[in-house]
């Protein structure tokens, strides 16, 4: 029995997720790896199509938004996260995905990243991480080599790396964790880990991937032997301090698994009790007794424009 075999057993089917549109990423690309385990933790999880909503940003991740089936938006450049968040307020019962790349994440989009962690949007979030902007034939992004030979940097990139968990941790993150593509059981349990973790806020995952077309200092030899499973470091998730010491060897030392939660901050929902939901409510105490929630009807707004 093959793997999909046994996903194809349960109360949400493997199948149900595929698509007739064939991948087009490049042969190697980690994207492969990502879109495998995203399918298989929303299965595992017996999350049905139906009951999330995927939303892409533009970018080699975003040729995934009619390569998996289920609800799916394809957002602005770096713009996917207010678009995420604004479809959970209007729906909390809603399992929100946001994806996006290194380039829209942490250069057009950094502003939203930012402000997505301070407000702490209950919604995952997953960073398409390949060093490089692979759509647009591969131009530096914020986390390629410092050095590294590019389109539009043929002497070599001269802005030293981000480290984008250190960023994240030092804005009090609900969760921050890190995956890779290469590792799909690992990174099934991480994905699976931060989508059931997204009641509580903003849980954010870096998943490092493979460019083979544009990336050709990171390689997926030169990750392999950089990742270390976190439940082999003897890690406490829950202290700040010893996340800051986990991630400050990037990029040459890379922990996969969840690097620091705090669920006891309050998420942007609870933030606003005027919204009224209460935490773990989120599926079955949804009650939008508020005004802000009430139901109008735009056909004369909407004659203005026609």
């Amino acid at each position: 029995m093959s793997c999909c075999d046994s996903l194809n057993n349960g109360k949400v089917k493997y199948d149900e997720y595929a698509s007739d549109i064939q991948p087009t990423w490049c042969s190697g690309c980690g994207n492969f790896g990502i879109w495998t385990a995203l399918k298989r933790a929303l299965v595992e999880l017996e999350i049905a199509p139906k009951d999330v909503l995927l939303c892409f940003d533009i970018g080699c991740n975003g040729n995934m938004s009619d390569k998996i089936r289920g609800y799916r938006v394809h957002s602005l450049h770096g713009r996917v996260l207010p678009l995420a968040a604004g479809a959970k307020i209007a729906n909390p019962r809603l399992r929100v995905i946001a994806m996006a790349g290194d380039g829209a994440t942490y250069s057009e989009g950094i502003n939203h990243f930012i402000n997505s962690i301070r407000s702490n949007y209950p919604i995952t979030f997953l960073v398409h991480n390949n060093g490089t902007y692979g759509l647009t034939t591969g131009q530096a992004s914020a986390t390629s080599p410092s050095g590294a030979e590019r389109t539009a940097n043929p002497y070599g990139a001269t802005a030293e790396v981000l480290n984008p968990l250190s960023l994240a941790l030092s804005l009090n993150p609900s969760y921050v964790a890190r995956g890779f593509s290469g590792e799909i059981r690992n990174l099934t349990k991480i994905i699976k880990d931060a989508i059931a973790y997204q009641d509580n806020g903003f849980a954010y995952v870096d998943i490092l991937q493979a460019c083979p077309t544009y990336n050709k200092e990171v390689t997926h030899n030169t990750l392999m032997s950089s990742v270390q499973a976190i439940e082999n470091l003897n890690h406490d998730n829950t202290n700040m301090q010893a996340a800051y010491d986990l991630v400050g060897k990037y990029p040459e030392v890379n922990p996969m698994g969840v690097i620091y939660k705090n669920p006891k901050l309050l998420n942007f929902l609870e933030k606003h009790n005027h919204l009224n939901i209460s935490r773990g409510g989120n599926q079955n105490s949804y009650s939008p007794t508020n005004e802000s929630f009430r139901n109008f009807d735009t056909s004369n707004l909407l004659r203005k424009f026609i």
